[in-house]
Formats: C-alpha cells, structure tokens, sequence
C-alpha cells in the first residue's frame, strides 16, 4: 500500500490534518489502533479557541459544531465568595470560545473524511515506523491478522503520549520536559440544567472547582482531588458536598444538582519533547506534548500543530522546497511554550498544593484580585484563553 503522508492515529490531530491534506490535493491514509465506535465515544471536553473554531469551518466540517455548540463570550473566576467575570470577547476585539465537545469533533472528522472517500484503517495492531531517517519511510502494522506495509513520503505521528511515534525517534536526538502536578481532577457528567451561562473558574481553601456543560441537559463539573484517590472513595454525596463547599456565594448561588452518570480521575501534568521532527517523522498533538486541562489548550494546540504541518506539506508537494518542513518544529514550538506557559500559570493561580502554606495562599489571592482588578491583566488572560491569533 502507498500513500504521501501516513498518519498514525485518528485523534483530533491526525483526522484534521487528513482534511487539510485532502483540501490540498494530498493524498493520506490515518492508521488507529481502536474501533470507530470507541474513538467516537471517548467523551472528553471541548472548549474551541477562536482560531480552532475557524479552522474547522474553512475546511468544511464547521456545520454541526455552530449548530449545536455553545458560543461563550467570557468565563467567570470565583473566589472569596463572589464571582468576577473575564469579558472575553469585549477585551479582545469580539473574539469567543465555543463549547462544543472533542468527541463531537471528532464524529464530524470521520464522516468528512470518509464521505471524501479517504482511508482510515480502524482496528490496527502492532504498528512500528521503519526507516523515517530516508526518503521512503513505511509504517508496518497489521490488520485482521495479516501483516502489512504502508510505503509514504512523510509520516505524521498523532498517536498521543502513550503513542508508538515519538519513542520512534532515536533518544539521541530527543530531549522531554515534563512537570507533574501533585493533584488531579474528578470529572462527573450530571444529569441537570446548566447552573451557570459560562465557565466558572473557582479558587478555595478547600481546593479547585470547574462548572462546565455539554449540553442543555448535561453538565460536567470537575474539582481538584489527590490523583492517587479511588472512585470509590468519592460517593455521590461527597462530591456535591465538595462542590457546594468550593463553588458557594455570598449571595447564595444555587447549584444545579442530578444524577451523576459518569466519574473519572485524570492525573495533571505538562509535558513537551523536542524536536518535534526527525527525519521523515513529524509528531503533532499529545505525541510532542501535554497540557493540565486547566488552560483549555489540548485540542488547540493540536490544531495549531497540524495546520503548521499540513501549509508545509502542501509548500514541498507544490516547490519540492523542503525548508518549510524544516521550519516546523521551530515554528509550532513558538505556540506550544506559549500555551505551556498560560497552563501552568491558570493552573498554579487556581489549585492547592500539598505543601502550601499561610504565605502561599494570600499569593494566590493577590494574584487573583490583581487579575480581575486590572484590565491589563484581565486582557492578558482573555488573549491568551481565546488564542493568540493564528497569523
């Protein structure tokens, strides 16, 4: 089998580089190693950058996602029993956020994809990249039992972190950073009305808390909890007395309470390698680098890498030029640090850690009343939570 560029993995990453690819008249084939219906079940949340919300409409896959996905135009931070909202669109020129969930984005993929007539090969096994140090790179893999070998120009590894693509590179030439967080975040999807417009950001003693939504009848919530915790140390009622405890208000603000259908502990950490390139191999998305969700740039950061790739693919297929694929790296890693940096600034600014004490707390607290007391730092913020601009 032959094809320009060889994906690996039918993430978020590597379906919207497929579509990119398609648009320029590149042909690919995504390689994944789980089923369609697992890959289109895998809730996880969404919130959409300005730039990421317009990527996806230019490329055609928009359609649902501005019918059924949210428009929000400021987040709240909450601390000190009030809330204080973060104009997002009015500090930065109109920009917005849209909720709209990655498995969503996901579904709208596959279906362009396969609507175009592209391949995505689901179900594979054993996949390893052979010679991505020449000019023929091939992935080898098998599927229903037999072996087999997919001969392309370029492979784009956007198989997440626990991926075969990045241990690909000789340890030689790759350097990882990484920063682990001494807590995690119980997530819980709630049968229940939206207890708030937008996205409340909450500080406490106690620890962090987050009011989300996915839908007009589903809600996710997530607060901070010890990343070693088991779920069954969090029964229904204490996770809504935590929430009540973390979220409460001066003037009473009501939360929306139901039944909790799903729960979910996710350990927190940051994480990039470097390069991002070697060879024929180019990593985008999870394979190259992690985020705490506390910033909202996972998906983003996924699209920003895959757009930066697919302009250079489609520059060597017109020019046979290969400069712009050597800029790649360089160039995503500009964005990537950026976004590093804002995660971990939220989630420092918003989170208890394990060793604070007196004197780290009242920092915490002036940092907060500094952000939501100056526009300069208010605008920061909302500059960087709705995306710096792509161009």
């Amino acid at each position: 089998m032959k094809t320009q560029v060889g994906i690996v993995g039918a993430g978020p990453a590597g379906l919207l580089l497929a579509q990119l690819l398609h648009l320029e008249g590149i042909d690919s084939v995504v390689l994944e190693s789980r089923s369609r219906a697992e890959i289109e079940a895998t809730i996880r949340a969404g919130v959409l950058e300005q730039g990421t919300v317009d990527m996806l409409n230019a490329c055609g896959v928009g359609a649902r996602m501005v019918r059924e996905g949210a428009v929000h135009r400021g987040i709240e931070l909450r601390f000190g029993g009030r809330g204080h909202r973060i104009d997002l669109s009015g500090l930065t020129g109109g920009r917005a956020i849209m909720v709209y969930a990655q498995h969503e984005v996901i579904k709208d993929l596959v279906a362009a994809r396969l609507e175009a007539g592209g391949k995505i090969l689901f179900g594979v096994e054993g996949v390893s990249l052979q010679d991505i140090d020449t000019r023929a790179p091939a992935i080898h893999f098998r599927r229903d039992g037999a072996a087999e070998r997919l001969e392309c120009d370029f492979i784009a590894g956007c198989d997440g972190f626990h991926g075969v693509s990045r241990p690909s590179m000789p340890s030689r030439v790759r350097r990882e950073f990484v920063r682990s967080y001494p807590f995690g975040w119980l997530g819980i999807l709630v049968e229940a009305p939206p207890s708030s417009d937008e996205l409340i950001y909450a500080w406490h003693e106690r620890g962090f808390a987050l009011v989300s939504t996915r839908s007009p009848e589903i809600q996710r919530l997530y607060l901070q909890c010890d990343p070693e915790d088991k779920l069954a140390e969090w029964p229904d009622e204490r996770i809504w007395s935590e929430l009540r405890a973390r979220l409460a208000t001066s003037d009473g603000w009501p939360l929306k309470e139901g039944r909790i259908f799903q729960k979910g502990i996710i350990a927190m950490r940051s994480f990039v390698a470097e390069p991002m390139q070697h060879g024929r191999l180019f990593l985008a998305g999870d394979a190259a680098h992690i985020v705490p969700p506390t910033g909202a740039k996972g998906l983003n950061l996924a699209a920003a890498d895959v757009r930066v790739l697919a302009r250079s693919l489609a520059a060597f297929y017109r020019s046979r030029s290969e400069e712009p694929l050597a800029a790649y790296s360089a160039t995503a890693l500009l964005r990537v640090w950026r976004a590093e940096h804002f995660s971990w600034w939220m989630t420092s600014m918003l989170h208890r850690f394990h060793d604070d004490d007196a004197f780290s707390l009242r920092l915490q607290r002036a940092q907060l009343d500094y952000v939501v007391g100056s526009k300069a730092a208010s605008a920061s913020l909302a500059e960087n939570y709705v995306g710096l601009p792509w161009d």
